[in-house]
């Protein structure tokens, strides 16, 4: 397939690399020229717009942060919506909320196009590897268009309904859970650290107990080693625990726990971390605290 992949990040170089690595012709764009010089360096064709990277691609894969950042692309000046052919269509996956998608995809596809909800799971490793999770749901239409993009860059597709919309709120739920537990290992890890505990020795016991979970076991090791170089940054989740909270007001829905740990990311954000990894929240307990948590140069702050 002539596949189109609009944000060459982290996550969007990675899918497009996979999808190179498995036969499609893929032209990529970027608003950022390193990510651009970087996708054309190592082999792919890079265009000069997002409508270019689009125009006669049979399926356009926007890896774009959110809702505004999706709407501007498709609808704004220079949109891909004009530029996409008749029967094309536009692989959603960024997060946002399900209304949002669901507005998206009634505008693009009252022109011709498919539209596919399909926000995903699993980190810029598994993108460079094709094993992502995505979290899919459209017309049956769209499914069938988008359906080798689909096996390219993900290991696990899940097919989630039959329009746009429960896709994404199949992610919030997910980015819920994630942001929560990321804020309770942060939390856990420092008051460990204040307790004056080896943090090592911490992070072997817990992991091998029932208090363990995913982002205990993927984000401690960060702390541990003082590296807060962004692989999913604190901005992130001050994003996606915000639409949380938009999503449970309209529902008059209590969610005081996703709240609680939105108020540390906020936190952390205004500490001037907002572009470093979220596993920086444990910093912001530290600080609050007095606790002392381990250096980049093995040293303790």
């Amino acid at each position: 397939m002539r596949v189109a992949v609009l944000g060459l990040g982290s996550m969007g170089a990675g899918m497009a690399a996979s999808l190179r690595q498995t036969g499609h012709t893929v032209t990529g764009f970027d608003v950022v020229d390193a990510s651009r010089n970087a996708f054309a360096a190592g082999g792919g064709t890079a265009a000069t717009s997002a409508a270019e990277a689009a125009k006669g691609a049979d399926a356009v894969v926007s890896v774009v942060v959110n809702a505004s950042q999706t709407e501007a692309l498709l609808f704004g000046e220079g949109g891909v919506a004009a530029a996409m052919q008749a029967g094309a269509v536009f692989v959603s996956c960024a997060t946002m909320d399900p209304d949002a998608a669901r507005s998206l995809a009634a505008r693009l596809e009252a022109s011709g196009q498919h539209y596919l909800d399909a926000p995903m799971s699993g980190g810029p490793a598994r993108a460079a590897t094709g094993e992502l999770t995505v979290m899919a749901s459209g017309s049956a239409a769209a499914f069938g268009q988008a359906r080798p993009v689909l096996d390219a860059i993900a290991a696990k597709v899940y097919e989630l309904g039959d329009a746009a919309g429960a896709g994404a709120a199949f992610k919030m739920i997910n980015q819920l859970l994630a942001g929560v537990h990321i804020a309770a290992a942060c939390e856990a890890i420092s008051f460990a650290a204040k307790q004056g505990l080896d943090l090592k020795r911490v992070y072997e016991v817990i992991t091998a107990s029932a208090g363990n979970s995913w982002m205990f076991e993927n984000r401690v090791p960060h702390v541990l080693d003082g590296d807060y170089a962004p692989k999913s940054a604190v901005e992130i989740f001050v994003k996606d625990l915000g639409i949380v909270q938009d999503m449970a007001r309209r529902e008059r829905f209590p969610v005081p726990v996703s709240a609680a740990a939105l108020q540390m990311f906020l936190a952390a954000a205004g500490a001037g971390m907002g572009r470093e990894d979220d596993a920086s929240l444990a910093r912001v307990y530290a600080s609050l605290s007095g606790a002392t948590l381990p250096k980049s140069d093995g040293t303790k702050e």
